[in-house]
């Protein structure tokens, strides 16, 4: 038989339970996650009917915006001061991290403690780092903040609070918008939570376009995440 339920390995070594993710919201896909302990997330069209979804245990926790931005609509903001490097510190870009995901959905899930929701973000931080996916930000060559990616994917950006509120974020964006569009891509990808509203009018005011939304939905079999105390 078909499994609907795609293993998330990258969550449940933080939760110490199984994770997935559904790849599908059908009926059979919804029941299959009756059968086994975890944690589930869905992610569906906001136009779908969350009636079945919600009957089956669901909690809706986030909407995620997914702009796009093709390299002809693209809007690059120079700052001599601005420069990115892939040499840093891990100890001092995880700090930085520590104080950049309040929007996360985990953050939003009553299931999942807080402190397990940051180190969540803060392990998929640290894997962008081995992996070389990702930039340190430097103004003025002191560090400032981070710029994750992946291939064609804009995955997260963190900026030091001392250089917050100093119009710094479209030109440490668009640089590494830049760095990625250099690797060949001609279309940049996404996904920003519908609460984080800054940084939605950063991506829109660098030439990114809204394509599409998704709900998205969690579900929890079983015993909770326990916070290691």
């Amino acid at each position: 038989m078909n499994s609907y339920l795609k293993a998330t390995p990258w969550d449940k070594r933080t939760f110490i339970i199984d994770t997935y993710e559904l790849t599908d919201a059908n009926q059979s896909a919804l029941d299959e996650t009756n059968n086994q302990n975890g944690h589930f997330t869905l992610k569906i069209d906001p136009l779908k009917n969350p009636q079945p979804i919600i009957q089956s245990g669901f909690y809706y926790t986030d909407s995620l915006i997914e702009p796009v931005c093709k390299k002809t609509d693209f809007i690059y903001f120079q700052n001599e001061k601005v420069s990115l490097t892939q040499e840093y510190r891990k100890s001092e870009i995880i700090k930085i991290a520590k104080e950049t995901f309040i929007h996360g959905r985990f953050h939003r899930d009553f299931n999942i403690p807080n402190a397990l929701a940051d180190i969540r973000y803060m392990r998929w931080v640290e894997d962008l780092m081995n992996e070389k996916k990702l930039y340190t930000l430097l103004y003025e060559g002191k560090l400032a903040g981070f710029y994750g990616f992946d291939k064609d994917k804009v995955l997260l950006l963190g900026i030091k609070k001392e250089f917050q509120g100093k119009g710094l974020a479209k030109s440490f964006t668009s640089m590494g918008c830049k760095k990625q569009f250099e690797q060949g891509y001609s279309t940049l990808y996404t996904s920003i939570s519908a609460a984080n509203v800054a940084s939605l009018n950063l991506f829109y005011s660098i030439g990114f376009k809204l394509k599409k939304t998704l709900d998205v939905y969690h579900k929890l079999t079983g015993p909770p995440p326990i916070e290691d105390k």
